[in-house]
């Protein structure tokens, strides 16, 4: 057996470095097999050992050995070309990161490989810089402002009924989930199985489609619904005539969108004939004050994303199921945020 060289020192921080690098698809092979290289040595494998195992000569396994010794994880980066400096102050990378891409380049955002041509350096140290300053310039997330005049009126008034229920009244969150879709796979779904997935086909058959309408009872999580192929004003008064006759001679609150069907002459009419049901509208792009739009995440996931339906009865059929079942075994979603609380976040402050 060869003889074991000591055991190169290597910090926990470049340990880990080292072993991104040798799972990394976006450094280059040279980089990856340097790493191995190092992080062997680091376990006190001999040379002779470690180059076997690499695939390069021993005299290799002791130069790079010894430039890690020396130089740190820098070391073990691609020489400089003539002319260009052999380091670059971090901050530079940064900086660069932080503006957008030039138009000449044609592209939204920076990637390592992008920006190390820029800059003259390897994109292994690009990606070194973004790890230490947490940088991800391939990740995007939305955002969206309300400017609904009534924000602060709306976001009390419901907060207020999540939290403070009027006594001996009913407080429901009503909406619609639209145009689900009744999909049938091509091929059948291959069912779970020990280290794999279930798995289905990418294509698919339309059947149709139908929409959901749902009034989750704050109180329980109890959900009333009903299936309609429409979604116009007419639909929304049959349901609101189903959920008030579930919860007869009390008082109703009815938390929902401003959508227009809400506010239709037939539905105003109605309501005035029966004053003990009361709408408060969420503020516009505030559907998730909405509860009911927890439950349509949760009916999705478990009964419909995955489903496959040769007809719409079926889909509603399936939905029918699913929601006996969460009758069942319902428990409510428990609102904690004050209204103070969010408006802090919801409201664009004046800047001076």
């Amino acid at each position: 057996m060869p003889k074991a060289a000591p055991p190169l020192e290597i910090p926990p921080r470049d340990k880990r470095r080292l072993r991104a690098w040798t799972q990394s698809r976006n450094i280059p092979a040279g980089l990856a097999q340097r790493a191995r290289i190092v992080l062997l040595a680091g376990h006190g494998l001999a040379n002779a050992e470690i180059a076997e195992r690499t695939g390069v000569s021993r005299p290799t396994v002791i130069l790079w050995r010894n430039r890690y010794a020396e130089g740190g994880l820098g070391a073990l980066e691609d020489q400089p070309r003539s002319g260009r400096p052999k380091r670059i102050d971090p901050l530079e990378i940064v900086i660069r990161t932080l503006e957008p891409p030039p138009a000449r380049l044609g592209v939204t955002h920076w990637s390592s490989r992008l920006l190390a041509a820029e800059m003259g350096i390897s994109n292994a140290t690009v990606a070194t810089v973004w790890q230490d300053y947490d940088l991800q310039p391939w990740r995007s997330q939305t955002f969206k402002f309300s400017t609904d005049p009534q924000l602060e009126a709306k976001v009390r008034d419901i907060a207020g009924l999540y939290l403070n229920p009027p006594e001996n009244a009913v407080v429901v969150c009503v909406d619609e989930k639209t145009q689900i879709q009744a999909l049938n796979r091509t091929a059948p779904i291959l069912p779970i199985r020990p280290g794999l997935p279930e798995k289905a086909t990418h294509d698919y058959v339309r059947n149709g489609t139908t929409t959901l309408f749902a009034a989750l009872e704050v109180a329980t999580g109890k959900v009333t619904d009903t299936c309609f192929q429409r979604h116009r004003n007419t639909e929304f008064l049959k349901f609101l005539r189903q959920v008030a006759k579930e919860y007869p001679r009390r008082d109703l609150h009815v938390v929902c969108d401003n959508y227009a069907t809400r506010k239709h002459p037939n539905v105003r009419a109605w309501l005035a004939k029966n004053p003990r049901i009361t709408l408060h509208f969420t503020p516009t792009s505030g559907s998730w004050l909405n509860l009911v739009e927890i439950f349509f995440g949760i009916i999705t996931r478990q009964a419909i994303r995955r489903g496959s339906f040769d007809s719409v009865r079926e889909l509603t059929a399936a939905i029918r199921r699913f929601i006996d079942a969460w009758n069942d075994r319902c428990q409510p979603f428990t609102w904690t945020k004050p209204a103070d609380e969010i408006l802090a976040k919801a409201i664009r402050k004046e800047t001076s």
